[in-house]
């Protein structure tokens, strides 16, 4: 018996020295998969700026408090501490043991993530087992509501989700990096042992608008579709020489600091993702394709024949009958008859032509996720009559963002900017679109639009020259075009006479009486853009001239 004793004890000692002194990798090895693990190091991610450098989205450090439930359930927890870090993390006891769960096994689960450090601070001196705490970031907005469809927001581990946050996620995130580290054996780490990688943290961006003009906007846009009851309204205003974006609005807004109040649908960026049919704001655009031509001219006399024009089965109608008229009055007084006339006299192949190289029916590449391209049919398909709706905005469907970028190329003397939503440097891509004598001369027209007898006198700015012009949509229902819902539009440029700015405004379905896009849209144009240009320091190129009493009565 001693013997078997001797030897067995021989053999352990033997096989003890060749595992831990000849072989000793092995249970190192192991040791280390039960002891050493590897840590993420969150990557700080970029900040998101105006064109000036103010910040409109910043991540900030959070704690993040976790439970390990075998750990917490097997201690014999006191109430009044189970009642104050429920108070802490601002729920009921209830609510934390929902959290903690009954189930022994598990490992891990949230109690509350994205809180502030004091909080979680508060939790843990209480010494409850079994809780620990993460170091996080939380995205946050500064301006709140004001750029919220631009900025769009992210999930809750910091992962982009929607607008400007989702486009340029990648850029923005960064790279995690790596580090190992000792836990015990309740997986608490003990020592941070090496970096494998640090963190990449990620690039700001800078975006084309300026943050003093889109609180304007978002103020103006969001009390005209408060007064007139509207279901929605969108804005853009754009720099017309380098088609950067200095403003985009959309009513109702969301606050993208409360994600949990955020409705579905609501965060769309409407004014580049939806699409709508422009009406009467196109027709400066079927007067510069005829110009363009040698077609017509401002001073060209056209017989509106009171009021009626048909076209084969088709009628064409005016809101009142103004008989002979020259160019320049059918676009003040905003005649569908004869701007039908006009683009009638362009041959169907040119005029598709012209709509199109203005980007009607084609993406905008600004890289916006949901960008919307519009759409405009192929000319092969056409009639008659459907070549004369064109001239007045009804068949061809557009965005905020693209009927804005249209304008541009009639305020840039002909020259069409691409629309950027980040800040330009250098050289500015330009198509042409027209001559500078086009462009100018449709400038010169939309003057008068914007006058005592033109449609659009609400848009006017004192000690400044204003090109702009009215549109008042039916909206398609489910038997053809109501009466009952309409799409009020102004679209318009300043200073006139060498314009700076461009802006579209659109309100959807005003409620309260008034639709007329002279009478809804036009006076946010008007408060927008005087501030914006006071703000810009634009000089005025009319400081003489007298403030004209507004009229209420304006048609599309």
């Amino acid at each position: 018996m001693l013997g078997i004793m001797l030897a067995s004890l021989t053999i352990l000692i033997g096989r003890a020295v060749y595992l831990q002194v000849l072989d000793k990798q092995f249970l190192k090895h192991q040791g280390d998969l039960r002891h050493v693990g590897i840590m993420p190091i969150l990557a700080h991610r970029g900040r998101i700026t105006d064109r000036y450098g103010e910040t409109l989205a910043v991540s900030t450090p959070v704690k993040s408090l976790w439970v390990n439930p075998s750990e917490f359930l097997k201690a014999d927890v006191p109430e009044d501490k189970l009642r104050a870090a429920a108070g802490y993390l601002g729920i009921k006891v209830e609510e934390f043991r929902r959290r903690v769960g009954d189930d022994d096994r598990r490992a891990f689960a949230y109690l509350k993530r994205k809180m502030s450090p004091d909080q979680a601070d508060q939790v843990m001196q209480l010494g409850l087992p079994g809780i620990y705490v993460d170091r996080e970031y939380k995205r946050y907005y500064p301006t709140g509501e004001v750029a919220a469809h631009l900025l769009g927001l992210t999930n809750i581990d910091g992962k982009g989700q929607e607008g400007m946050e989702l486009a340029y996620d990648g850029t923005l995130r960064g790279i995690d990096g790596v580090r190992r580290a000792i836990r015990d054996g309740k997986r608490r780490i003990i020592e941070k042992i090496e970096e494998i990688r640090a963190p990449v943290s990620g690039q700001d961006l800078q975006l084309s608008i300026d943050a003093r003009l889109q609180y304007v906007a978002h103020r103006e846009l969001k009390s005209a579709v408060s007064r007139h009851r509207a279901r929605s309204g969108s804005l853009v205003l754009m720099d017309a020489r380098t088609g950067e974006v200095l403003a985009v609005a959309n009513e109702p807004s969301f606050n993208p600091n409360s994600r949990g109040r955020v409705m579905p649908g609501i965060s769309r960026n409407r004014a580049i993702t939806d699409l709508f049919e422009p009406g009467s704001t196109m027709k400066p655009m079927a007067v510069a394709c005829a110009l363009e031509l040698g077609l017509t001219h401002p001073r060209a006399i056209i017989n509106t024949q009171g009021g009626t024009m048909y076209i084969g089965h088709n009628v064409v109608k005016d809101v009142h009958s103004y008989g002979v008229m020259d160019v320049t009055k059918v676009l003040q007084k905003s005649s569908n008859v004869g701007v039908s006339k006009i683009a009638l006299s362009v041959p169907p192949r040119k005029f598709w032509a012209f709509y199109h190289n203005l980007g009607f029916g084609q993406p905008l590449e600004t890289g916006f996720p949901g960008e919307a391209r519009g759409r405009l049919s192929d000319y092969h398909g056409w009639s008659a009559f459907e070549q004369a709706t064109l001239s007045f905005g009804y068949g061809v469907s557009t965005s905020v963002l693209q009927l804005t970028r249209a304008y541009a190329s009639i305020a840039n003397d002909g020259a069409m900017p691409m629309a950027s939503l980040t800040r330009l440097e250098g050289d500015v891509e330009t198509h042409r679109i027209m001559s500078p004598k086009t462009a100018a001369s449709v400038r010169a027209m939309l003057e008068k639009v914007v006058s005592r007898e033109g449609t659009a006198i609400q848009a006017a700015i004192p000690g400044y020259r204003v090109s702009g012009k009215t549109g008042t949509v039916k909206k398609l229902g489910a038997r053809g075009y109501t009466t009952s819902k309409y799409i009020g539009v102004f679209a318009g440029m300043a200073p006139a006479s060498n314009p700076r700015l461009v802006m579209v405004v659109m309100i959807d379905e005003p409620s309260a009486g008034e639709y007329y896009g002279g009478v809804v849209s036009a006076p946010v144009f008007s408060r927008v853009m005087q501030e914006s240009l006071r703000i810009l320091n634009i000089a005025p190129d009319q400081p003489d001239a007298p403030l004209i009493a507004a009229r209420t009565d304006s048609p599309a």
